[in-house]
């Protein structure tokens, strides 16, 4: 039986791929407490009723966004491994950095989530809570920070997150920052990978 998250991807125009949309920007911007579906059914102009027949309870389209978020992901990291395979490391991480930080801009609800999750107190569990170890070991691997897939170690899972917090910061810090430094925002996004680039190539080449 197809998912109602495999119907929104099949069909981008649909109302389910709108409301998908728009709760990925509304999640992303509020956290999940801080979102209603009343906030989300008011950014697609619809009545509270059709996103509960297309989607059901908040939850359940939380969840369907953590799943395209890690869905995407997943996507973006097998793309980057193919890019980075065999070159040295020093090329590695000035690629995937520029990659990850590329679509993590593209993206910003993907970084907001995150440090949601690491920030905010909830009880409701989602599947980015055990994708995440996940995503690390597999980064840690493409880097060649490890020998081995499925057995990385603790160091390496380290150096990885010290990455991927200070993409995230600077994603989601962005209309905290970029007025304080007074750049546009494609001078602030060049900026922020230079600098992730010259911290990182120089801590581990």
């Amino acid at each position: 039986m197809t998912s109602s998250l495999e119907k929104a991807k099949q069909n981008p125009d649909s109302m389910k791929a709108r409301i998908l949309t728009a709760a990925r920007r509304i999640f992303g911007e509020y956290g999940f407490h801080g979102t209603t579906t009343r906030m989300i059914a008011k950014a697609v102009d619809i009545d509270i009723s059709t996103l509960y027949y297309h989607w059901g309870e908040k939850g359940d389209l939380y969840e369907a966004v953590i799943c395209d978020i890690n869905e995407g992901l997943r996507q973006k990291l097998i793309e980057v491994e193919k890019m980075i395979k065999g070159r040295p490391l020093a090329e590695r991480i000035e690629i995937a950095v520029e990659e990850m930080a590329d679509y993590l801009f593209a993206n910003p609800e993907i970084s907001n989530l995150t440090l949601f999750r690491y920030f905010t107190k909830t009880r409701h569990k989602s599947l980015l809570d055990f994708r995440v170890p996940e995503f690390i070991s597999d980064i840690a691997y493409s880097m060649g920070l490890s020998t081995d897939r499925k057995n990385v170690p603790v160091d390496a899972k380290m150096k990885v997150l010290s990455i991927m917090n200070a993409i995230h910061n600077f994603v989601s810090g962005e209309n905290f920052f970029r007025p304080m430094l007074k750049l546009d925002r494609e001078s602030y996004i060049k900026e922020a990978k230079e600098t992730l680039k010259f911290f990182n190539l120089s801590a581990f080449t």
